[in-house]
Formats: structure tokens, C-alpha cells, sequence
């Protein structure tokens, strides 16, 4: 049995989903401390106007190394209604979008006290949208020891990181994206572009973008 552990993740990107979908088990790190600047807290889109990265804003801890599970998500700067229209402007003419609208449109009404929760009920989601049945659980420790069976993503999968020096299981399958022709394609953008655009294949695409089926 494969497992892959990742980091709690904001609509993560196609290469998160890829493991999601490819692995046994999947485990969730909740204890590790919380950094900025990762997809813990950001996703990205396709844009008119290219990539663009989406930010939830934290409450900043009284404790430097404050675990992912314990922080707060921040009302700072009305960054709901932001990332709502940031996305409809993104997504409104994609092929889905009207679609799932509606499955996504109370998560940006609704306040989340913890940024682990919010995360892990838009991933419930999205699984339950593509039909990924991937066994799932949470670290009850941060995780520092792992077996040969055990695959660690949870500092791989980075904005700022090379996915092709990195991460070279993920292997970017192509599929329409609505301003391709403009921007070029985005191989990695956030699980909602794949969603928005492909719909039901988009569990054809994933499964292509593994480089070895596990098992």
C-alpha cells in the first residue's frame, strides 16, 4: 500500500490532485507549522490576463511556530467577495463553471473560523466533484520518519518550486483552458481550472498526469 503525505492546501493545484487520485492512502499533515507564501493559504488561476495567484489572509499567531490546524483565517480586506469575482471573471465563459457554481459559491458567504477546515471542506468537495475515492486521514503528530511505502509532498507540491526539477511524477497533460490561445497553457493551476473547464474528464486528465500507476 502507497501513501502519499501532503500539506493542507487552498484549491490545489492539478499536481495535488494528481497524487489525491493516484495513491492508496493519503495523509494530511495538520501539525506542521504554518508558512506563507505556499499553497497553504494560495491558489492560482487562469486568468484573462495570466496567472494570477488568490490569497487568504491569516490572523498572524501568537506563537512563530503555530501548527496549520491552529490558524485563523483573517477578514482582512474583503478577500471573499475578491476571490469570488476573481474567479467568475476567470471562469464565467468555461465550459462548467455555471455548472458548479452553485457547489462553490457558499464557501466565499460563509465564514471559516480555521484555514485547515475551510481547506479540507473545499477538498471534500472537490473529490466528491470528480469522483476521487482515495482513502484520506490527518496526521496526529508532525511526521518526520517514512518508510519506503511513504511518500512525502507536503514541501514539494510549492508555488515556488520547479515542478519539473521537483516533483517528476507529475507529468502536465494538456486540456482546454479558455484563454490558452492568448496566455498559453497553465500546467498546474488550481484544481478549480481543470473543474471549470473540463467538468466529468476531468479524472481522465488526472489520471494521465502521474508517471507511475501505483498500486
Amino acid at each position: 500500500m502507497q501513501t502519499a503525505y501532503l500539506s493542507s492546501a487552498y484549491l490545489a493545484p492539478v499536481s495535488y490532485y494528481a497524487k489525491l487520485m493516484a495513491y492508496d492512502n493519503v495523509v494530511i499533515e495538520q501539525y506542521d507549522h504554518y508558512t506563507k507564501q505556499t499553497y497553504r493559504n494560495r491558489c492560482t488561476i487562469a486568468s484573462p490576463n495570466g496567472e494570477i495567484a488568490l490569497t487568504i489572509p491569516t490572523v498572524k499567531p501568537d506563537n512563530a511556530k503555530c501548527p496549520m490546524k491552529d490558524i485563523r483565517i483573517s477578514d482582512h480586506g474583503n478577500w471573499r467577495h475578491l476571490h469570488w469575482n476573481a474567479m467568475t471573471s476567470a471562469y464565467n465563459s468555461s465550459p462548467f463553471f455555471e455548472y458548479y457554481e452553485d457547489d462553490f459559491r457558499p464557501f466565499y458567504d460563509k465564514k471559516f473560523e480555521f484555514l485547515f477546515d475551510f481547506n479540507e471542506e473545499l477538498r471534500q468537495l472537490v473529490c466528491s466533484l470528480i469522483d476521487i475515492e482515495t482513502q484520506v486521514s490527518f496526521t496526529e503528530a508532525y511526521k518526520t520518519d517514512f518508510t519506503a511505502d511513504e511518500h512525502d509532498f507536503r514541501e514539494i507540491i510549492h508555488p515556488k518550486k520547479d515542478f519539473t526539477i521537483v516533483d517528476p511524477t507529475f507529468i502536465p497533460t494538456s486540456y482546454y483552458q479558455v484563454f490558452a490561445t492568448k496566455n498559453g497553457f497553465q500546467p498546474n493551476a488550481s484544481i478549480v481550472d481543470l473543474l471549470f473547464n473540463m467538468g466529468p474528464e476531468s479524472l481522465l486528465i488526472l489520471e494521465k498526469c502521474f508517471d507511475t500507476p501505483l498500486g
